[in-house]
């Protein structure tokens, strides 16, 4: 999915959740999302489509600070930063969104063949 670039993230979650295509668990999962999420919407959003929101809240003056759980945002970023080798992906000169859609799957793509590339030896 592809908005503008002047859009918020969380503007479009619902719309993101909508198209997700994977057969998913009768268990709650959890959704990992950074500080833009922090929002009542957000959080109600996430949980009418059956996730269990898991939010970095943002450092309000006065609140207590909460209680630390392990972060997984690692994995996203780290995904970003293999992704952001392919050039083409680092800075988007595509016009259309299925051409820049076709090019994150490609780098994807990559990703997987040189992972398995390093496990098979």
């Amino acid at each position: 999915m592809t908005s503008p670039a002047n859009w918020h993230d969380s503007k479009c979650l619902e719309d993101l959740l909508h198209m997700v295509v994977v057969e998913r668990p009768d268990s709650t999962e959890r959704l990992c999302l950074d500080k833009g999420y922090d929002t009542p919407a957000a959080r109600r959003v996430a949980e009418e489509f059956g996730y269990e929101p898991r939010i970095e809240p943002i450092q309000r003056p006065g609140n207590p600070k909460p209680r630390r759980r392990k972060n997984r945002r690692w994995v996203v970023e780290r995904t970003f930063a293999w992704l952001s080798k392919c050039r083409g992906l680092l800075v988007r000169n595509e016009k259309h969104a299925e051409n820049y859609l076709a090019l994150f799957q490609l780098g994807c793509l990559l990703l997987w063949y040189r992972r398995l590339r390093q496990l098979t030896g």
